[in-house]
């Protein structure tokens, strides 16, 4: 059967905040029945964007995704409360806001804190990926409709072709680890979970373009870039390491000596704003 899957990709998010409102405004004050209950008009947004800013100055990087509830075919949520949550057999899970009336010990059973508190209404609250609208025959929620540069969209797929499709494309779930099954997948996740190494090479007080950057640990590769016309670099995708990492630059006719650059202790990026060749 064709289950429905959201997919992601973090570098086309620009941090507009339309699905955000989007889906606010398709809830606010809406009571649909058997789907949902109204949301405040405060807080309890269905969907969140989290940012990741790493690096310095003009080698800042900053990134943003979209949250939301990740209707886990493994949901702890479920398991704490089934007799409140819903799966779908379309893959969607739904919080019953008539038997999950005064529950708010749901709130703490989901472990990407998708699930919110509606104090007025005494209800635990998750985005339903506008399940009454799919019904009704829309093909997208109402938070993809809105996303002005693709960054989100359903699918229906077999959870086959949905491992085929997110193999292929570069897509991974959020906390693989807990084993909970998510149907929202995301691309270019690394921005918010590798390394970040960036810095600018000069000779003679010039910036220097097309010069050879790479890194190295234990003699092995690790990843590399070439400067651009600003004579600057910026490597993604490095995993973070207590280790020393040794950083070399090539560049035909000039010498670098090798320099060691490591991550401090819970920093996720390394700036190198003024290296010379001679």
């Amino acid at each position: 059967m064709k289950k429905w899957n959201l997919l992601i990709d973090v570098e086309l998010c620009e941090n507009c905040n339309n699905c955000v409102l989007a889906t606010k405004d398709e809830y606010l004050g809406n009571d649909i029945s058997g789907y949902s209950a109204r949301v405040p008009g405060m807080g309890n947004n269905l969907i969140a964007i989290e940012s990741s800013e790493r690096g310095s100055g003009a080698l800042t990087e900053i990134s943003h995704r979209p949250v939301s509830c990740n209707h886990c075919d493994n949901a702890p949520c479920i398991q704490h409360a089934p007799d409140a949550i819903q799966k779908r057999a379309d893959g969607i899970v739904i919080i019953d806001p008539e038997k999950a009336h005064g529950r708010k010990d749901i709130v703490g059973s989901c472990p990407y804190g998708a699930i919110y508190w509606n104090e007025e209404l005494a209800l635990p609250q998750q985005w339903i990926f506008d399940a009454h609208l799919l019904d009704q025959g829309w093909k997208q929620p109402r938070g993809a409709q809105a996303c002005p540069t693709h960054a989100i969209y359903a699918v229906q797929k077999t959870d086959a072709e949905m491992q085929q499709h997110a193999s292929a494309k570069g897509y991974e779930v959020l906390k693989p680890e807990l084993g909970t099954s998510p149907r929202v997948y995301y691309r270019n996740n690394h921005h918010f979970t590798d390394g970040y190494v960036a810095g600018a090479v000069f000779a003679k007080n010039e910036c220097l373009a097309g010069v050879q950057v790479t890194l190295e640990c234990h003699g092995q590769p690790l990843a590399e870039a070439i400067t651009d016309e600003f004579g600057e670099f910026r490597i993604h995708k490095v995993p973070i390491t207590k280790d020393i990492m040794k950083l070399s630059l090539i560049s035909q006719g000039l010498a670098f000596e090798s320099i060691d650059v490591g991550f401090g202790d819970g920093k996720s990026s390394i700036v190198l704003d003024e290296l010379y060749m001679i």
